[in-house]
Formats: structure tokens, C-alpha cells, sequence
């Protein structure tokens, strides 16, 4: 029996909004995934140790604070360094869209912007894991 997409929803940093990515983790469980959500004000080391801890197949990123050029290349090369390869980092908040092009170019998947359908958002979850995580 194969067993269910396993993904950590994040919030780094001073951000202290997270109703979205209440929203997000739990649409999520909906659509059959184990989700893990860290709470509030978390550091990328912290997500990246618990996501190797939790071994997740995917690390959605909720930010609004406009730490995004920081946040996520920060969480990229610690995944790099710890050989975390297969594992997707994803996202959403209010991100530029010039920023999006310039963090999927560094190695983050696709970006959300508020407005995304939770359908959306687990569609794309679902098909980058079927297509790089073997299990």
C-alpha cells in the first residue's frame, strides 16, 4: 500500500499571519496528504531539520512579510547541503511575480499567489511527487 504525501507547511521569519497556511495544511489533508505544519515564526535551519526529520516529500513556504529573496534561497542551499534533492520546496504569499522567475530559477518549484485554488496548489503537489519522489 503506497503511503500518503507526506508535507510540511512552513512560516519563517517575523511573519505573524498564518490563517493561510492554516487553510493550506488543511486542504491538503483533505486531498489525502499527512501534513505537518510547523506554526509560527520558524527558521529555515528549523525547516529544513524537520523536514528531514518528518522525511517529507514536499516544503510549502506561506510568507507574507516580503522575506522571500531571503527565506527561500536560504532553505535551498540548506537542502542542497543536506542532499535533500528529491524533495520539493513550494510556496505562496505575496510574492512579485519577477520574484517568482528569479526563486524558481535558484531550485523552488512553483510559487502561489494569493488567489491560487487549494486544488491547485495539491494537483501540483501530487504530480511533482508521482514524478520525483520514488515510493
Amino acid at each position: 500500500m503506497q503511503r500518503p504525501i507526506r508535507v510540511l507547511v512552513a512560516k519563517v521569519g517575523l511573519d505573524g499571519h498564518d490563517r493561510g497556511a492554516k487553510v493550506i495544511a488543511t486542504s491538503l489533508r483533505d486531498a489525502g496528504m499527512e501534513v505537518i505544519y510547523t506554526g509560527l515564526r520558524q527558521t529555515p535551519e528549523t525547516v529544513v531539520n524537520t523536514a528531514l526529520q518528518e522525511d517529507v516529500d514536499a516544503i510549502g513556504v506561506s510568507i507574507l512579510s516580503g522575506a522571500h529573496n531571503t527565506v527561500f534561497p536560504k532553505i535551498v542551499a540548506l537542502m542542497k547541503e543536506k542532499q535533500m534533492n528529491d524533495v520539493l520546496i513550494t510556496g505562496g504569499g505575496i510574492i512579485p511575480e519577477e520574484d517568482m522567475k528569479a526563486l524558481q530559477d535558484l531550485g523552488v518549484g512553483k510559487l502561489f499567489a494569493p488567489g491560487t485554488t487549494t486544488s491547485d496548489i495539491a494537483t501540483y503537489i501530487k504530480d511533482w511527487v508521482k514524478q520525483n519522489r520514488p515510493f
